[in-house]
């Protein structure tokens, strides 16, 4: 279950870079994800916790901005892959299959990423406009977290 939880979170990285390590820290912080004795203690803290949120927040906000480049550039895509791989990470510490998680983050990241871009973009067409399709996305990003830390791990 904890690769299944790893390649969700990922494709979460996928969608929004900072929603996937808020929603991991805070469940560590919670003690849904037991991360006390690893590398990785530090996303329980409640600091911790609140950067994750505070940055989540900016880039939600971030997000609906004209200027905001595309999840496909090297520096946006190359993010949302850290963010996959760590939250990744974080899940198969608490779980013993660090590597193999680390791995589905990644192949999550990479498919959120993607996958998240063609549905913007086919929303946004439906709608005729990108602001409603960006929110739809947000709530799928936010929801699909709290479910994944919550009931999957």
């Amino acid at each position: 279950m904890s690769f299944v939880a790893a390649l969700l979170i990922g494709l979460v990285a996928g969608l929004r870079t900072f929603t996937a390590p808020a929603a991991v820290s805070w469940a560590a912080h919670l003690g849904w994800l037991p991360l006390q004795d690893t590398p990785l203690a530090f996303m329980g803290y409640t600091i911790t916790t609140w950067i994750f949120t505070v940055l989540a927040l900016a880039e939600l906000v971030g997000d609906q901005l004209p200027s905001t480049p595309s999840r496909k550039v090297p520096v946006q895509f190359a993010a949302r892959i850290i963010s996959g791989a760590f939250t990744g990470t974080a899940i198969g510490l608490a779980t013993g299959l660090g590597l193999v998680c680390l791995t589905a983050g990644i192949i999550g990241a990479v498919l959120g990423t993607f996958g998240g871009h063609e549905f913007r973009r086919r929303l946004a067409l439906f709608f005729g406009k990108d602001l409603p399709a960006a929110l739809i996305e947000d709530v799928i990003a936010i929801g699909a977290a709290f479910l994944i830390v919550r009931f999957l791990l």
